[in-house]
């Protein structure tokens, strides 16, 4: 059956493709080639076949050339826009950092006032003291010198009523006479007592209007008290806001971790001292003091809060051109342990927190490694790196220049690799960034 299907597929070949003859002419002879159809068949079926790949290949890479065009366009549209964004970004960072640079300013100046009104506060008492004890003397000395005056009169009185009994009996001239000059004594004292009398009276009638001018001195002091107070008191609450939120967005336990860095100013509360002074006397805190003393406490608080922020990693890694290629999370079938930002090699990475270089050198698949210890059991990673620039115990501060990024290790590209560790267990470190983005 085979035999006579080729003679069928030889019979139609040789009816489609008749046996041609190419002649080759030259100046003594003529030669030609004989073409078999057999020969025509296969020469026409492969220059199909090779066209028909021609084109479909042709096909294939225009397609793949226009959809590489549209995805790197779309790349570059994505890298644009994120690039907008983290600048955005930037700049919102540096507005909240002027923000709270303006904010420790009024601070400075609060606490200025403050310290000027105590001053004027103590002034203000030691003069109302002064003045009381001062009218207490005039008031004594009045009392006398009105004592005096009455004993006087008394005295007087009986003598004249001694001297009209001795005129009425036998005159005596000498003991008329002793009593002409004491009555003349007595006269000329009570005129001074009465001169002193009405000097002590006008004195007096001046200290009280003084008194009256103090009263209402410590009055106005006090409404001018209490716009200072209020105006302190409204800009602690609005900087001590935010920062609490970024503590409470990444679960942080802020009251021990304030009291730790409390426990750090060897016991005393922090740099804020409370402040001891009373308008009254009275050694228990008067409702000023109390509430001068609470301004205080909210300034230590915001204070103890701002260092612990530069304790704990809230700051960013990059400082340049930089895009984010890859988050926190299952990637590839593992777990991604942080997150990259891919830039230039050699864009500057910083450190995001004070601490103490526990590493420092190669590492494994994250090439160049710099390891940071901070406060609270946190640990921050640098890989990737094309230079280090610490060296293990070195002490560094958030902000600090630590190393360049490269692509060392196991990269496809020139990035950072950052991780957050706390007890040695990786957290995202965009909650901390993005917590930080209203503060920093």
């Amino acid at each position: 059956m085979t035999r006579p299907f080729l003679a069928r597929v030889h019979s139609a070949i040789e009816r489609t493709f008749p046996e041609q003859r190419l002649f080759l002419r030259s100046d003594t002879e003529t030669r030609f080639i004989r073409l078999s159809p057999l020969t025509q068949f296969v020469g026409v079926t492969g220059s199909a076949l090779l066209l028909g790949w021609t084109i479909i290949s042709s096909a294939i890479l225009l397609m793949h050339a226009l959809g590489a065009g549209d995805i790197r366009e779309q790349a570059l549209r994505e890298q644009a826009i994120y690039e907008a964004r983290l600048n955005e970004l930037a700049s919102e960072r540096d507005a909240r950092a002027t923000e709270a640079a303006a904010a420790h300013e009024r601070f400075a100046v609060a606490l200025a006032e403050v310290s000027a009104m105590q001053s004027r506060l103590l002034a203000s008492e030691d003069r109302r003291r002064e003045l009381e004890t001062g009218i207490d003397v005039i008031a004594g000395t009045l009392r006398d010198t009105m004592k005096a005056r009455d004993a006087a009169r008394s005295e007087v009185e009986t003598l004249v009523a001694e001297l009209a009994e001795t005129e009425a009996e036998q005159p005596d001239v000498t003991r008329l006479e002793d009593l002409e000059a004491t009555l003349e004594f007595m006269t000329t004292a009570l005129g001074d007592m009465a001169v002193k009398r009405d000097t002590m009276s006008d004195y007096v009638s001046e200290a009280e209007m003084h008194l009256d001018r103090v009263a209402l001195d410590q009055k106005l002091e006090a409404q001018r008290n209490e716009r200072i107070f209020s105006q302190i008191e409204d800009a602690v609450n609005s900087s001590l806001k935010p920062i609490d939120e970024m503590f409470s967005a990444v679960g942080l336990p802020t009251d021990s971790i304030i009291e730790q860095v409390r426990r750090s100013y060897s016991g005393q509360g922090g740099p804020w001292m409370p402040i001891v002074f009373s308008t009254s006397g009275d050694p228990e805190p008067d409702p000023l003091t109390e509430r001068a003393n609470g301004v205080l406490g909210q300034l230590d608080a915001l204070n103890l809060y701002r260092i612990a922020a530069e304790k704990l990693p809230f700051s960013f890694p990059v400082k340049g051109t930089y895009r984010s290629t890859s988050g926190f999370g299952p990637r590839w079938g593992r777990m991604h342990e942080g997150h990259d930002w891919a830039g230039p090699v050699g864009t500057p990475i910083h450190a995001t927190a004070d601490g103490v270089v526990s590493f420092a050198g190669r590492s494994g698949g994250y090439g160049n490694l710099i390891k940071i210890k901070h406060e609270f059991g946190y640990e921050t990673r640098y890989a990737h790196l094309s230079r280090i620039r610490v060296k293990v115990g070195d002490r560094v501060s958030r902000g600090d220049r630590i190393g360049d990024m490269g692509n060392t290790g196991r990269s496809t590209g020139p990035h950072l690799h950052y991780e957050i560790r706390i007890g040695g267990a990786a957290t995202n470190p965009m909650k901390y960034i993005k917590a930080a983005r209203d503060v920093f």
